[in-house]
């Protein structure tokens, strides 16, 4: 059995919106520049047709991906959760030593990736501060592992969404 890969509704609706228009809008815009390429003669030297083909292999792996994603993807219900612990889904504010500075961050799934959001940096729940305040609340003072050493965060805030 595939393992489940967590998301938040928003991410889980963006990925579906991103399969969509790969499929319905991205792919027959390709098909038709082949369909166009093919036109021009020799397809051995013909650039235009082999980019095609090669943006077309290109976005037919993402959409395999995206649907292979989407067949495990979960989106966190967040009526369940205690909305004082960091979980997926949780806007996070801390305290970091190694910059002495306060931080805020989105935690995310995995498969949604990093990247700003609503002028708020997302991490994954797998990077290595999202693993270190997870399951964590206000208050705690977290360890992050990370490969320059080993730094503290102190949790001032959390916000589910």
């Amino acid at each position: 059995m595939a393992q489940e890969n967590t998301v938040t509704a928003e991410g889980l609706e963006k990925l579906k919106k991103e399969l969509e228009q790969l499929k319905n809008v991205k792919m027959p815009e390709i098909t038709e520049r082949i369909k166009v390429a093919r036109g021009f003669g020799d397809l051995s030297e013909n650039s235009e047709y082999n980019a095609a083909r090669e943006e077309q292999s290109s976005v037919a792996a993402r959409i395999q991906e995206l649907e292979e994603l989407l067949k495990t993807a979960k989106a966190v219900d967040t009526s369940t959760l205690d909305p004082d612990v960091v979980h997926v889904g949780s806007t996070v504010r801390f305290f970091y030593s190694a910059f002495n500075e306060e931080r805020v961050f989105r935690i995310v799934g995995s498969a949604e990736g990093s990247g700003d959001s609503q002028g708020i940096k997302n991490i994954t729940n797998e990077s290595p501060i999202g693993k270190a305040l997870m399951d964590h609340r206000v208050g705690d003072v977290v360890d992050v592992h990370t490969p320059r050493g080993v730094f503290q965060m102190k949790i001032l805030e959390v916000h589910l969404h």
